[in-house]
């Protein structure tokens, strides 16, 4: 495979020239840290703690289902409880908010209760029948009538009808719930509220799911008009939004003033008041933000108006690149199903840890607890969510940087690979993980000082020292813009390294003084490219929400709007983003390869251009106006591209 070969920093660009691995030695940092995450995955298997997890255990340490040893000083611990698989809690309903687990003792019994069971009698019958004892281990099912103790060694009555899940008899009657959910609404200070917004989002479920599946549908339509985005139709596109703007911010006031209307006559029951006086309330704040949006949005679409050339060519070429790979809409999709895949292992192992550790009796309960050494894994486990997440996502930018590095960089379109997405993957895979595992690492080294600061400064929220909350703060500002400088400059390396094959030091450095000798074209491109997709999401989520707007105010008495509209616009905007990132690292990387070409060819033979057609009639026509001089990022043609 060549990977012992490095290649030599480069000083002039070769695009898809011979290649070799690059990064080694993090590619051998990354893998040992892999190899870390997999030991650290061991450590509870081989502890016994899977199996506590999975299998659940008792009061006393034994896990359900296996033969336990004793732990010394522990009554009841050592006992065969092979038969026994199923954890029971004697008072399952009560749950402490704050440690997220039951307040009651745990023993292990071979069948969870089938029916109700009203009283000790009845107790006593299950246990002789089913040979399942419910009480503590120290009681015969004959003494369930007569033990003096039984008020707390048995389960509280009336023992409700349970199923096995993962190993644990839960409750099927959901008022089990009730004093827990009541103590979680008084947690957040307002019952009356949240349980009225829960009861929303259960009643408007239907309505929820229609208005989700419409974002997706019109998340793909945005997508074919943006494919076919030209000057036109950006001003419509424009005008849609203006539009929309305005009549949906039209539309939230009219609904205001008819619920306070309807709200003031004094028709409505006592729940319909207390639910419209909720709606009217969120329709109010809704109406000002909306106010507030639509007036920094027409300035903002004011002041970008002119900026439009360069990036109707970009996104031109951008649509052509889609009909060439159309698979390329799909990796949002497959970087979400890994990213889901990780994070539900990295909750697992995590889950795995927690039942980690030496058995420890606390209230005369046995808890396991990590001591000494073992408690840094957790803290490796964390940062391996971050630098594995943030590789994953290197890794779809790679790809889609490789795919239209190759479709540029071809001239003949009709040589390019059978398969270019997956010509990229494998490339990146055979060459580059190296490059990947040292920009993602570079983000994470930025990332995980701003989350200790993040949860630093909201432990201090309250306090008195208003001046260390404050420095905490510009702290954490000043790394989240750092990150995001990073990234931005990350994802530019990898194209960089798509074309040339160096490494990311190198291809860092390249792509920083490309993007320095363009900066004006950077910045136009990025506001005005960013600019055109963000009206797409804000266009989809308007719709959306407008939609939603409509479909609930015929539930005006039983629901209160603001959480089911919350969730609707959230999941609309998400699957805009991810829909229409995709196009965002498209023409970031396009520029990239357009900024390189222009600087080293002119037209002239044996140095002709690789861009398409459509980005050679811009270069044209900035040429016949003058504004343009190839390999030098003109200074008169950047200007007015910004302008």
């Amino acid at each position: 495979m060549g990977c012992f070969n490095g290649k030599e920093s480069k000083s002039e660009w070769t695009p898809l020239e011979e290649r070799s691995c690059t990064d080694i030695p993090w590619l051998i940092v990354f893998t040992l840290f892999c190899i870390g995450m997999a030991c650290v995955c061991g450590y509870p298997i081989a502890t016994g703690a899977t199996s506590r997890f999975i299998s659940g255990y008792d009061s006393y340490g034994n896990t359900c289902g296996q033969n336990n040893s004793e732990i010394p000083g522990v009554p009841f611990s050592g006992k065969d409880m092979t038969k026994n698989k199923y954890v029971f809690f004697l008072d399952p309903c009560n749950l402490d908010i704050i440690e997220r687990k039951v307040e009651s003792v745990a023993l292990c019994v071979s069948e969870c209760p089938t029916s109700e069971l009203k009283d000790y009698i009845e107790l006593r019958r299950f246990a002789e029948t089913n040979g399942s004892r419910l009480c503590s281990y120290d009681i015969f099912p004959a003494r369930y009538t007569s033990h003096s103790e039984r008020n707390t060694k048995c389960p509280k009555l009336p023992v409700l009808r349970s199923k096995p899940v993962l190993h644990r008899c839960v409750p099927v009657n959901l008022d089990c719930y009730v004093d827990f959910a009541q103590a979680a609404v008084t947690f957040v200070s307002d019952n009356t509220l949240l349980r009225r917004l829960v009861t929303g989002v259960m009643e408007s479920k239907g309505v929820i799911v229609g208005l989700c599946v419409l974002a997706f549908a019109l998340s793909i339509i945005m997508m074919v008009v943006i494919r076919y985005i030209s000057k036109v139709l950006l001003w419509i596109l424009t005008a849609l939004v203006i539009i929309g703007s305005i009549v949906g911010t039209g539309v939230l006031w009219w609904l205001y003033a008819d619920h306070r209307k309807a709200l003031d006559n004094g028709t409505l029951s006592v729940f319909g008041k207390e639910v419209a006086s909720d709606n009217v309330n969120a329709l109010l704040v809704c109406a000002i933000v909306s106010t507030i949006f639509m007036v920094i949005l027409l300035i903002v679409m004011f002041i970008m108006r002119k900026r439009v050339a360069l990036t109707i060519s970009l996104f031109h070429v951008a649509g052509k690149v889609f009909i060439q790979l159309p698979l390329l809409v799909l990796q949002p999709v497959w970087t979400f199903v890994c990213l889901m895949l990780f994070w539900v292992y990295w909750i697992a192992v995590l889950l795995f840890l927690g039942a980690s550790g030496t058995p420890v009796v606390n209230r005369g309960v046995v808890e396991y607890e990590m001591q000494g050494s073992p408690q840094y894994l957790v803290w490796y486990h964390v940062v391996g969510l971050i630098w594995i997440t943030e590789f994953i996502l290197a890794f779809q930018q790679m790809t889609i940087a490789g795919a239209v590095v190759t479709y540029y960089f071809t001239k003949d379109k009709s040589q390019m690979p059978a398969t270019p997405i997956l010509s990229s993957i494998l490339r990146t895979i055979r060459y580059h993980l190296g490059t990947l595992a040292k920009g993602s690492f570079i983000i994470t080294l930025v990332k995980i000082p701003r989350l200790i600061l993040t949860y630093i400064h909201s432990q201090l929220k309250g306090r008195e020292n208003a001046i260390a909350r404050c420095m905490l703060k510009a702290c954490v500002c000043c790394l989240w813009c750092l990150e995001k400088c990073l990234a931005y400059l990350n994802q530019n390396a990898y194209t960089a390294t798509a074309i040339n094959g160096t490494n990311f030091c190198t291809s860092a450095c390249d792509a920083f003084l490309i993007l320095v000798e363009n900066a004006l074209r950077v910045a136009a491109i990025n506001s005005v490219g960013d600019f055109i997709l963000f009206l797409g999401k804000v266009l989809v989520v308007s719709c959306t929400a407008l939609a939603g707007v409509l479909a609930l105010n015929y539930q005006r008495e039983y629901t209160v709007w603001v959480l089911p509209l919350f969730i609707v616009c959230l999941f609309a905007y998400l699957v805009a983003h991810c829909f229409l990132s995709v196009y965002e690292n498209v023409v970031d990387v396009l520029f990239l390869c357009f900024a390189v070409d222009t600087k080293y060819n002119d037209g002239s033979p044996g140095r002709e251009y690789y861009m398409d057609k459509a980005l050679m009639e811009f270069v044209e026509n900035c040429k016949n106006k003058g504004l343009f001089k190839s390999g030098d990022g003109n200074k008169q043609e950047m200007t007015a591209m910004a302008h």
